[in-house]
């Protein structure tokens, strides 16, 4: 990937999970679609992601949406807008639909741990909750 695409999904995501919105890298430029789904490595096709969210989305395209137990399509960063599927509740993420909802549970955005870390970058002033 070079420089300048790399540089590029930086600056659109503000150097922040464009899931989690976690401030902090490491970040991995992660495909959306995934490669062994023949997703490519296009600008529309790229979102940085915290390692975490990264690892735990993987290659899925879908999750179960916790509330209705339907299968769902995870949240998409390059066409949602983040404030439709999400909100702030406190340091923890809440999901508004069945895409956030699932794309919270599969990514595993509110385990105990990452909601402590938010706590203490909101305590900080380091995480901003206002910018979508």
């Amino acid at each position: 990937m070079d420089k300048a695409l790399v540089d590029l999904v930086h600056r659109r995501a503000d150097n922040r999970c464009e899931y989690c919105h976690f401030p902090q890298p490491p970040f991995h430029i992660a495909h959306i679609v995934a490669r062994k789904h023949r997703g490519p490595t296009i600008e529309a096709n790229l979102a940085l992601a915290c390692v975490r969210c990264n690892f735990h989305k993987g290659p899925n395209l879908s999750g179960i949406d916790p509330a209705t137990g339907d299968v769902v399509r995870l949240f998409h960063p390059r066409t949602d807008q983040w404030t439709e599927h999400f909100r702030w509740q406190g340091a923890r993420i809440e999901g508004l639909t069945p895409t956030g909802r699932a794309t919270i549970a599969v990514l595993e955005m509110n385990q105990d741990l990452r909601v402590q870390a938010r706590e203490r970058l909101i305590a900080e002033g380091s995480l901003n909750q206002q910018k979508p």
